[in-house]
């Protein structure tokens, strides 16, 4: 068979990611067996270790499956249904030592590790992890320019701060989706963050708590950010492209796509992000293209697969910022034997971010 390009070796840190993300590595053939240690490993200094998180599964997931043997990144893994996601997360352990570079403020949690993340200082509950980490975007009483919102200028939109650009969402009716929605959906999460998650269109759930990925596949993601060391809310933004549901979940048509990326253009503005992680076809699409990474009619004939393992460096406004594209979550949901792939892309967005530094 052909193997992926190489990834890095795998180690508990990427053991435990798997085992977020549903994917049990202990039917590894031998001769995909991680190498044994060299005399050359036993001479690196201990401290190496201490750059990267080394999140360890917990023991409900330890309880739920086998006895566990490393997998490289390069088996595929065996078709996984969404039951057997875990309910829980993996606890995560930081280094004992940390740098501390996460300028987190007053939201900063006890424990951080050297990639400046914020880690829960506790394994977070059920339901904690499934349920929101801040309350969703509320419609607003409408300003007294409510009028003028309904149908802004891309001009007008990249001059709104915080609330107008929210109440704007909530007013729009720049396109036909306006007609069918229940709830505009904004976007969640920490209005300072390292990471900005990118979605596609709300779903069914979402459309009626007004809060983006809290489905199924809002569960899913979770579990990727706990693997990750990342807590919805802490650190990280989530948004769609599309503000509003489009009918039966369809695909969103081209001119709403349009009408809707001028909202997303003016929120990576404001929430000055360090990294994007573009999740499915339509976010991967319309931010390489708002980027210059590509034209959008080439990016139409390209396949996500061929977007993916690469980092993509995107001009969003006054920003030059990495892109990372992966699966989106209800996608993996359904192809569960591509979380493979969804895990080397959160590997790659992990060491990307390794080397950004602190934030400024």
């Amino acid at each position: 068979m052909t193997l992926p390009r190489a990834l890095p070796h795998l180690d508990e840190r990427r053991t435990a990611m798997l085992a977020e993300m549903g994917v049990s590595p202990w039917w590894a053939p031998r001769a995909l067996l991680p190498r044994p240690p060299t005399s050359a490993d036993a001479s690196t200094p201990a401290a190496r270790g201490t750059t990267h998180r080394q999140p360890q599964a917990g023991s409900a997931a330890a309880a739920a499956s086998p006895a566990t043997t490393a997998v490289p990144a390069s088996a595929s893994p065996a078709a996984v249904s969404p039951s057997d996601v875990p309910t829980r997360p993996a606890a995560i352990h930081p280094p004992l030592a940390a740098d501390g570079s996460s300028a987190r403020g007053a939201s900063e949690p006890a424990a951080t590790t050297a990639r400046g993340v914020a880690l829960p200082a506790q394994p977070a509950r059920s339901a904690d992890v499934h349920g929101p980490a801040s309350a969703p975007s509320r419609p607003s009483a409408p300003p007294a320019n409510a009028a003028a919102l309904t149908d802004p200028t891309p001009d007008a939109i990249a001059t709104l701060g915080w609330d107008a650009l929210e109440a704007a969402i909530h007013a729009c009716q720049r396109c036909a989706l306006a007609q069918c929605r229940q709830r505009a959906v904004p976007g969640v999460g920490d209005r300072q963050p390292d990471w900005l998650i990118v979605g596609e269109a709300p779903g069914e759930e979402e459309d009626r708590q007004g809060e983006p990925f809290v489905g199924r596949a809002g569960q899913l993601l979770d579990r990727m950010l706990a693997a990750m060391g990342l807590r919805r809310g802490e650190g990280v933004y989530i948004a769609n492209v599309i503000k509003c549901r489009p009918p039966r979940n369809r695909n969103p048509e081209p001119e709403e796509i349009a009408r809707c990326t001028p909202y997303l253009l003016r929120q990576i503005a404001l929430l000055r992000p360090r990294l994007v992680l573009a999740m499915g076809r339509f976010a991967a699409h319309t931010l390489l293209a708002e980027g210059g990474c590509d034209s959008p009619e080439a990016l139409l004939r390209t396949p996500l697969g061929r977007l993916r393992g690469r980092v993509h460096h995107a001009r969003l406004g006054e920003q030059t910022l990495p892109v990372i594209v992966t699966y989106h979550p209800a996608y993996l949901l359904r192809s569960p034997a591509e979380k493979a792939k969804a895990w080397a892309d959160l590997c790659l967005a992990l060491e990307t971010a390794d080397g950004l530094g602190a934030r400024g």
